[in-house]
């Protein structure tokens, strides 16, 4: 087994036949217990990967071919990646909210997949179809303006060069997208001394309603910079500058 590429929040190995993952960090089990519940479920549905088993707090998954949709938007294919992103987070907020064992209490709730983006994403190289779409750790019942910002902040802080390219994005995921002052205002967004907070409400352990953490947040902001981190981070500034009407 050997360490697989862009795993930073958890320890994620595979050789070539199967995946497995151990989750660390606070709520390990409750995320796991997610993951491994929502990814059975979603066989058949979306592609997911197949769940071989858990054990001893290790996920087991079969190994999907694909390669990481943040590598094919370095490469140039921003475009072809986001379109992708488009299309198939459609098709995630079209799942039905059972899923995550939703109640009357959830009514108008989407399945929202809480880290959702090209970084998240395995895509066949030429074709660009997803093979996978992985880390559903997160996953929780809420607003899709949740994976939408979500998805443009990666963009727009981590791919600078290719945000232009997020038209494609909103243009596959078709509907009404929220204006900018929404997605902007459920961003992860800078604080003094470099702190990141989310501004969609708390996560709640347990709960089918959760969402990223301020740690998580930050973690993920970290984790990301790692694989640019030949380029300078984008500031709050630039990321105002670059939506502006």
């Amino acid at each position: 087994m050997r360490p697989l590429k862009h795993g930073y929040t958890n320890r994620t190995v595979g050789d070539g036949s199967v995946v497995e993952k151990t989750y660390e960090g606070p709520d390990a089990g409750i995320r796991r217990a997610r993951e491994y519940a929502l990814l059975t479920r979603l066989q058949g549905k979306l592609p997911v990967p197949p769940v071989r088993g858990v054990d001893d707090g290790v996920l087991t998954l079969g190994f999907v071919a694909g390669a990481p949709g943040q590598e094919l938007v370095e490469a140039g294919h921003a475009a072809q990646v986001l379109e992708a992103c488009g299309v198939l987070l459609r098709r995630i907020h079209q799942t039905a909210p059972s899923v995550l064992g939703a109640g009357a209490h959830d009514a108008g709730k989407v399945l929202v997949h809480g880290d959702f983006g090209p970084n998240n994403l395995l895509l066949d190289p030429v074709s660009f179809k997803v093979t996978a779409v992985v880390d559903r750790e997160f996953a929780h019942l809420g607003d899709a303006v949740e994976d939408l910002a979500w998805c443009e902040w990666i963009v727009r802080m981590h791919h600078a060069e290719h945000h232009h390219a997020l038209d494609h994005f909103f243009n596959a995921y078709g509907g009404a997208v929220p204006t900018w002052p929404v997605r902007q205002a459920t961003m992860p967004t800078p604080r003094t001394g470099g702190t990141w907070r989310c501004r969609a409400r708390s996560y709640r352990p347990g709960s089918a309603d959760s969402r990223p953490t301020q740690a998580r947040a930050r973690q993920l902001h970290v984790a990301h910079h790692r694989t640019v981190r030949s380029k300078p981070r984008r500031s709050a500034e630039a990321l105002r500058m670059d939506a502006a009407p």
